[in-house]
């Protein structure tokens, strides 16, 4: 942080100096059936906006953590996390039970010296970001220790200027925030579009007219009437994948080993196709997993549930997915049919409650039409869906520059590079 422009009348002040943190737990005598208010990492987003549906209401007995931090109006609360230094989140107004995760720092103003919005905005900057990151420690989840974040040094003005850059920064992160959201909807409705195509195509086909009876399975409905439906398991062994165990051994691993090392967040990186790891397993890792080689089909039962993938590369997958063994189906067609998310219905809400296994995957029907027209649906799908894509790609790299756009200017603020004045606000308010 020393690498700040100090403005005149500015100052590097530790953190300790003007904040406590966690100042606040409840008292282990406290009536177990006490009900609390549970904040976790997940229901922070990146952008410092608390999920409150996803607050979970628990009792004090049942709460993960028996150092329960509480958080009050006004604090700021931090992950001290690495993977998730972006959880940062304000509180304007808290109940007398909401309660932190140890994997949040609770930062309470002093607020004779600090404007509690002011500090939420300093602790979200890409400056206290890197900064955390640095000094982060560990392997497996590297975190932020309480010497190292207290002495954490940040620019110190007057309350007043701290008073101007905080209501600025609201409005305009108000206003991004809401064009991000605009932005994210339309991504919703192409996944939808994208979704509906694909369910008709595998169902119905690509002849209107062509006479229609019924599957006799939900998910499925009214299929051409010449064509066949089948389970899972009449077209393929349905097997799961296996792990070297304990997974985190490094004589596992070799950068200059053969097949990559497939996780849960490298498929749910990718999209159709896998084309890359971030680690690679070593000769004696991969005799202890299962063998995937380009053009296989593989889906997700853990993490990101249900998400199928087809891989480009030898590789390897653990436990956390299953395979198709000997597959006499067209494996792009069978990948439409579990992107369509379709034949999960009835197995559980999709995502980390939906149920899937060997057998469940196996059991699953799916429409089966001739040869000839599973090669024309897939023509269509292959284009209608690039089609989409290149509107969600263009999307997306929208967002990114309003992301971008935010950091900066949160930036900018924060480090003095961009002064606030009564003028300023004025401006804004005339624009919102």
């Amino acid at each position: 942080m020393t690498n700040m422009r100090i403005q005149e009348k500015w100052s590097l002040t530790r953190l300790k100096k003007i904040a406590e943190i966690n100042a606040r737990a409840l008292s282990a005598t406290t009536d177990d059936d006490y009900v609390l208010r549970y904040l976790e990492i997940s229901n922070v987003n990146n952008r410092g906006i608390i999920s409150e549906a996803a607050v979970e209401e628990l009792s004090f007995i049942d709460a993960p953590s028996r150092a329960k931090r509480i958080v009050r109006s006004g604090d700021t609360v931090i992950s001290s996390v690495r993977p998730n230094l972006q959880a940062v989140a304000h509180i304007d107004q808290a109940s007398d039970n909401f309660i932190a995760s140890t994997g949040f720092y609770v930062v309470s103003p002093n607020q004779n010296k600090l404007h509690p919005k002011y500090i939420y905005y300093l602790l979200l900057s890409e400056d206290t970001k890197q900064y955390l990151e640095a000094v982060a420690k560990g392997v497996g989840y590297p975190a932020v220790d309480d010497k190292d974040f207290v002495t954490i040094k940040f620019l110190l003005l007057s309350i007043d200027e701290q008073r101007r850059i905080a209501t600025y920064l609201d409005k305009t992160c108000a206003a991004i925030d809401t064009a991000i959201e605009k932005k994210q909807k339309q991504l919703e409705t192409l996944d939808a579009l994208r979704k509906s195509i694909i369910h008709k195509a595998i169902t119905r086909g690509l002849d209107d007219s062509v006479v229609l009876k019924d599957s006799g399975v939900e998910w499925i409905g009214k299929i051409p009437r010449h064509w066949k439906v089948k389970r899972i398991k009449r077209y393929a062994q349905v097997k799961r994948g296996a792990s070297p165990r304990p997974i985190a051994d490094s004589i596992y691993f070799d950068d200059d080993g053969e097949y990559a090392w497939v996780r849960i967040a490298d498929v749910s990186a990718s999209g159709r196709y896998l084309e890359k790891t971030t680690q690679i397993l070593s000769e004696l890792g991969a005799t202890l997993s299962v063998k995937q080689y380009p053009g296989d089909l593989f889906i997700s039962i853990a993490g990101t549930v249900g998400k199928p993938i087809i891989t480009k590369i030898k590789c390897c997958i653990h436990d956390g997915f299953i395979w198709f063994d000997n597959p006499t189906f067209n494996k792009d067609y069978i990948y439409f049919i579990f992107m369509s998310e379709a034949p999960y219905q009835g197995l559980g809400k999709l995502g980390t409650q939906l149920n899937l296994n060997t057998d469940t995957i196996g059991q699953i029907f799916i429409p089966e039409p001739p040869k000839n027209e599973i090669e024309a649906i897939m023509a269509f799908l292959n284009k209608k869906t690039t089609e989409i894509d290149a509107l969600k790609e263009n999307i997306n790299a929208q967002i990114s520059t309003l992301e971008q756009y935010r950091k900066s200017l949160i930036h900018e603020c924060v480090t003095g590079k961009r002064r606030i004045t009564e003028h300023d606000l004025k401006e804004i308010q005339a624009h919102v």
